[in-house]
């Protein structure tokens, strides 16, 4: 019987950060490429593949600044290959632009370096956005590689028009580095290679390699050794570029829909929830660095290349497990010191521009803002008549800290004032009692310990234990949820263009903010966390059982369909290798439900990334405390994800402070409600 042609690359998946920092991994690196180089140069492999990114190319250069000439020699050899993207993104933890940044970036420093074979490369994202195909076609990349989320499709299939393999047993392929005899390692590798030939055809994808490891020195010869064993397979070192051009009539099996069936790979849902504050800094530095970027086109573009900057710093946050937030404490700390930066740059600009040309920059911010609200929030030292104070501060005015020709002094030390002012004139009527709050648009009320808005949803809070990791929620198997008592409610805000309720609860303070002429009720809580090892949720209670959301996901709303009956309490592994399934899903920034009335009710959120769905509920994830990136014994994983390392500030004890509004926010129009809830 022939055998079957088995193309097998050599590649290394290089988290820069993770269960070590970036600097102790940099380090690591630097002995990895290093050996990379020197076999290439030997010619002792034929070909590396760089996992898809350039950031590591990027990291090793800035050390070896004197080995560029070569790696630019093997990438226009063909034995190297880099890019197309800058980070390893995570896909549902990041958004539109950034990922298109990511694209951008990539793709220019990797053609710039004389590489121009490129790949998808998705290997080890946790699950895979429906709308990924769409951004690599856009940039002109036909091929993608996945492996998490892929359920029983076959290796070769069309996602979303794109030819895509299905790394059958996964990137993690160390059996050459390990310490056995060669026929235990070709033993190893028929079990393998018979797994992905039940989804294959004559020719199978391998890849040899695993996390931040280097290649063996006599990998050519231990496959030679390893193919006079195995009678069905044939191994050929290449790369996967050879294995699509063999394989290009394969793709015929098509799927359009999201990759996130976790029956046979685990997609390690916890992350969406896990460690809030990094998720809340990740979409707030978004935000403000393209909404800084497209108003500076309004002027020329002269800040492009320090939008590129911030891009850049956000997409190193963004790779997957730093904004999955698996990573060490140390990690995360360097994370939150990257967002600030990106937040500093984003209002910078924005002041900029504001001081340099301030009659343009206040016609198109007032034009922006009035395509999403009638209100508009600004500083200042005096505020004009009919508006409403909001907050007060000392600083000094922008007029004097964006003056390069100017200083300013003590004296200049003064009270800065945060107020709305009405754009135009409106009717609306604003009323806030100490159980109601209201416009002509929508209501919320606090009767008999219960909060309701007027489309009959109700609202409460519930706590559940959480026994798992950074990587999952760990599910209690006869857990039942501690429900918040309503204590009182109180007006706290009575003015012309915002009220505000402050609802007591045995949980936290709940504050919940209306405009005038807004759709959205706005709510913030501040609280002290002392628990540990707890899941926080927000609970919106409707009169039907959900059966569909809708929710954002790279910019576009997708659909998702639920077993509203579905508990996985009832469905933890009792045998190894098993991820149980949740009803738990991502979300960028909005998520919502039909009601019985045909109307939308709709959450959106700053930084709130993972809603979950049962009976007729649907919750919002608010506070995930955990202690453990991967806990061996996390009852929702049969086995672990990752190392056990204790990770103390995953807990998130001290104040926490969360942000989100809801009301009929239409799938066709959300942005609007996004745009205020952010810039209110």
């Amino acid at each position: 019987m022939k055998k079957k042609k088995v193309i097998a690359y050599l590649h290394t998946h290089w988290d820069r950060e993770w269960y070590r920092e970036f600097e102790i991994f940099r380090l690591r690196l630097l002995r990895v490429f290093d050996n990379i180089l020197e076999l290439l140069e030997q010619n002792k492999i034929p070909a590396f593949y760089f996992d898809g990114q350039v950031s590591a190319i990027l990291d090793y250069l800035e050390i070896r600044p004197e080995k560029e000439k070569l790696i630019r020699k093997f990438i226009a050899e063909k034995k190297l290959f880099i890019g197309p993207c800058y980070t390893l993104v995570d896909e549902f933890l990041t958004d539109k632009a950034a990922f298109e940044y990511n694209l951008k970036i990539g793709l220019q420093i990797s053609r710039n370096f004389g590489c121009e074979d490129f790949i998808g490369y998705l290997a080890d994202t946790f699950g895979h956005s429906k709308n990924i195909p769409t951004l690599f076609k856009k940039y002109g990349i036909d091929k993608c590689v996945v492996w998490r989320g892929c359920g029983d499709i076959p290796s070769e299939f069309m996602f979303n028009g794109v030819k895509t393999v299905n790394l059958i047993r996964g990137y993690f392929m160390d059996i050459f580095s390990s310490k056995i005899s060669i026929e235990e390692k070709a033993s190893w590798l028929k079990g393998n290679l018979d797994k992905i030939a039940e989804k294959s055809g004559d020719t199978l994808l391998l890849p040899i390699g695993a996390d931040h490891l280097g290649i063996e020195p006599d990998i050519s010869e231990q496959i030679k050794k390893v193919n006079t064993i195995l009678k069905d397979y044939e191994i050929k070192l290449s790369t996967p570029f050879e294995y699509f051009e063999l394989v290009k009539n394969n793709f015929k099996t098509e799927w359009n829909d999201e990759l996130r069936d976790n029956s046979k790979t685990f997609i390690l849902q916890g992350c969406y929830s896990a460690r809030t504050k990094i998720k809340q800094y990740n979409a707030e530095a978004s935000f403000k660095i393209e909404l800084a970027d497209k108003i500076q086109k309004e002027f020329g573009s002269k800040y492009d290349k320090s939008i590129e900057y911030a891009y850049k710093l956000l997409l190193k946050n963004q790779a997957h497990d730093g904004i999955c937030g698996c990573s060490t404490d140390a990690v995360h700390r360097e994370n939150i010191t990257r967002y600030e930066k990106i937040i500093q740059v984003a209002e910078t600009i924005l002041k900029e521009l504001k001081f340099l040309n301030p009659e343009k920059y206040e016609r198109i911010w007032t034009s922006y803002v009035s395509t999403f609200s009638s209100l508009i929030k600004e500083e200042g030292t005096e505020p004009p008549k009919n508006s409403q104070i909001i907050s007060r501060r000392k600083g000094f005015v922008d007029d004097l800290l964006y003056d390069t020709q100017r200083i300013p002094i003590t004296e200049d030390y003064t009270t800065i004032y945060t107020y709305l002012k009405e754009l135009s004139p409106s009717k609306d009527k604003l009323i806030v009692t100490d159980n109601k709050i209201s416009n002509t648009k929508i209501k919320l009320t606090v009767e008999n310990g219960k909060i309701k808005t007027s489309d009959g949803v109700i609202i409460d809070f519930v706590r559940y234990k959480d026994l798992g990791d950074t990587y999952n929620f760990g599910a209690k198997e006869d857990d039942t949820p501690e429900i918040a008592k309503i204590i009182s409610s109180s007006a706290i805000i009575k003015g012309n263009l915002r009220v505000g309720l402050r609802i007591k609860t045995s949980f936290f303070n709940v504050n919940i903010y209306l405009d005038k002429n807004s759709k959205i009720l706005r709510f913030k809580i501040d609280w002290n966390n002392r628990l540990k090892n707890s899941l926080w949720q927000i609970r919106f209670s409707t009169q039907s059982p959900i059966l569909k959301t809708a929710s954002e996901d790279l910019g576009s709303i997708i659909t998702r369909n639920f077993d509203p009956n579905y508990n996985l309490r009832e469905h933890l592994p009792k045998q190894r290798g098993i991820e149980v399934w949740t009803n738990t899903a991502p979300m960028e920034r909005y998520v919502s439900i039909n009601l019985k009335n045909n109307k939308h009710f709709g959450i959106v959120t700053k930084g709130l990334t993972e809603y979950e769905v049962y009976k007729n509920t649907l919750s919002i994830t608010l506070l995930r405390s955990t202690g453990i990136i991967s806990n061996p014994k996390n009852p929702s994983r049969s086995t672990p994800a990752g190392p056990p390392i204790e990770v103390p500030e995953a807990q998130q004890l001290g104040r926490n402070q969360v942000e989100f509004a809801i009301g009929e926010i239409n799938p066709e129009n959300y942005v609007n409600q996004v745009n205020e809830l952010f810039l209110g």
